[in-house]
């Protein structure tokens, strides 16, 4: 009995230290707070606000229902975003195994079976048994086994600080294929509303250029117009409807895209979304936030950042493997020949105490594990601090484009305005006979292409916002939110800080 209380004091000494936590190997992580400009470079220009907050929900500033329809349908029946979506229940199942870990393991077994022993071994083999003793016998055995790893140089709880990481990851992942899905779908639409928008000019342009056609028919046979002018008025006719075919096909691939975002079949919208619409309108103020507030908002640089605690605490799992693991083990049951007793007090049998595992002459494999996996968290940090650069000079650049594409836009309204009026001019001068159908000519198909760069301007005003607002982070709030309180809390009184 002496002897197992001395088990019993030890096993309780280093229960004890290890739940004080022990030394937590390998470095604490600290967030990094990359440097960020305190204003942003680009002018704030045509309606950008960097004073305002992002608003969340930026799709509905174009007010248009259609739009706001096919975003929530989007939301919820997107495949990637179920993807995402069951990649998160992954590593949130992954970060509860791993917090499981902190436990004993227990084992049950029952067992019976029937044995002979070999007559011909040596130690059964040179004892003269009696007649009535068999070789042969039943074995019956009930019983638990039980081992507990004392985490007593933290590699598990360095373990759990990176499946923390990988989990929350998991969550910035799932955000950022919300804030793509989110851009993708306006972007299809407003694409649609844009080719709508092209062919209903085409199609305008057409009726006229027939009007003018007749007309000059009618002088030619007066006399008056030569064939040259009908043949030149008839070729523009058919450059204007050869235009027609692609724009054809880009409103239903447009549809089709918007289909399969939505997880539905190609066929599927075309009856909803065939009718014309116009392009939508962005707001006139457009808030963007002040750069610091990016490193927040930015999915993929929140990501970049979990992975960078990720692999900083994967430093010290491998550091783990330095020091000598202690754990408990013990088992207890009851074992017998007959089932009769099984289970009296003869039968029972048990085991406990403290076990010790040190790999002593693996140091060199250790030493390249520690030495590869920093090599990965510097790799990590790069890719964050690069993350963290990329979302500025994307923001940077949509700001420029959008403020840019607005200015064309209103030379290529003033361009129509004047290309109209001078039409109308030329159109007078020629049936008073005074100029010929060729500077007629040379006008229409002036207005054509403005006509047809002003509707591309609206759309290119509208998709240069959308990129802007994808590129500031905005959307994935929009979900309900994500719940970044570990599933299971194991307390393990770890004395370095946590990794977020």
């Amino acid at each position: 009995m002496a002897r197992i209380r001395i088990i019993g004091r030890g096993a309780a000494l280093c229960m004890a230290i290890g739940l004080l936590g022990g030394c937590v190997v390998g470095p604490d992580y600290r967030r990094v707070d990359p440097h960020v400009p305190m204003a942003w470079s680009s002018p704030q220009e045509n309606g950008i606000d960097a004073g305002g907050v992002v608003p969340s929900t930026w799709w509905m500033a174009f007010h248009d229902p259609e739009l706001d329809s096919l975003i929530q349908r989007a939301e919820q029946s997107n495949l990637d975003l179920l993807v995402a979506e069951a990649r998160l229940r992954q590593a949130r199942a992954i970060r509860a195994a791993s917090a499981a870990e902190f436990g004993p393991t227990i084992d049950t077994n029952v067992s019976a079976y029937r044995q002979r022993q070999s007559l011909d071994q040596p130690l059964v083999g040179s004892l003269l048994l009696p007649a009535n003793v068999s070789p042969e016998y039943k074995v019956y055995q009930a019983g638990f086994d039980a081992a507990w790893e004392i985490d007593l140089f933290g590699g598990k709880r360095r373990a759990l600080d990176a499946a923390d990481a990988e989990w929350q990851s998991a969550i910035e992942t799932r955000n950022d294929v919300l804030v793509s899905l989110l851009a993708e779908v306006a972007r299809n639409y407003v694409e649609l509303r844009g080719a709508q928008q092209r062919l209903e000019i085409v199609r305008r342009d057409l009726v006229l250029q027939n009007e003018t056609i007749e007309l000059i028919d009618a002088r030619v046979r007066g006399g008056i117009a030569t064939d040259l002018d009908l043949r030149s008025a008839s070729a523009l006719e058919d450059s204007m409807r050869a235009s027609l075919a692609p724009l054809e096909a880009k409103v239903r691939a447009s549809i089709y895209g918007l289909a399969t975002l939505l997880g539905l079949q190609s066929g599927e919208l075309v009856a909803e979304l065939a009718p014309a619409a116009a392009v939508p309108l962005g707001p006139p103020q457009v808030p963007i936030g002040l750069p610091s507030s990016l490193l927040q908002r930015r999915p993929d640089v929140r990501r970049a950042e979990r992975q960078l605690a990720a692999e900083t605490a994967r430093i010290g799992v491998a550091k783990s493997d330095w020091f000598p693991k202690f754990s408990l083990t013990g088992d207890i049951g009851s074992e017998s020949v007959t089932t009769g007793q099984w289970f009296t007090p003869n039968s029972r049998f048990w085991s406990f105490g403290p076990s010790f595992q040190w790999r002593i002459f693996d140091f060199g494999r250790i030493r390249a594990e520690v030495n590869a996996q920093t090599a990965v968290q510097e790799a990590a940090l790069a890719t964050y601090q690069k993350a963290v650069l990329t979302s500025l000079q994307e923001v940077e650049s949509a700001m420029v484009a959008y403020a840019q594409e607005q200015n064309r836009h209103r030379a290529l309204a003033d361009a129509v305005e004047d290309n109209q009026r001078s039409l109308e001019l030329v159109t007078s001068l020629y049936r008073k006979g005074r100029v010929n159908y060729l500077d007629v000519l040379d006008v229409q198909r002036t207005l054509y292409q403005a006509n047809d760069q002003l509707a591309t301007s609206d759309q290119a005003v509208a998709l240069d916002l959308i990129v802007l607002y994808k590129s500031l982070g905005g959307g994935w709030e929009s979900l309900p939110p994500v719940s970044t309180t570990p599933p299971t809390e194991v307390s393990t009184n770890s004395s370095h800080p946590p990794a977020r």
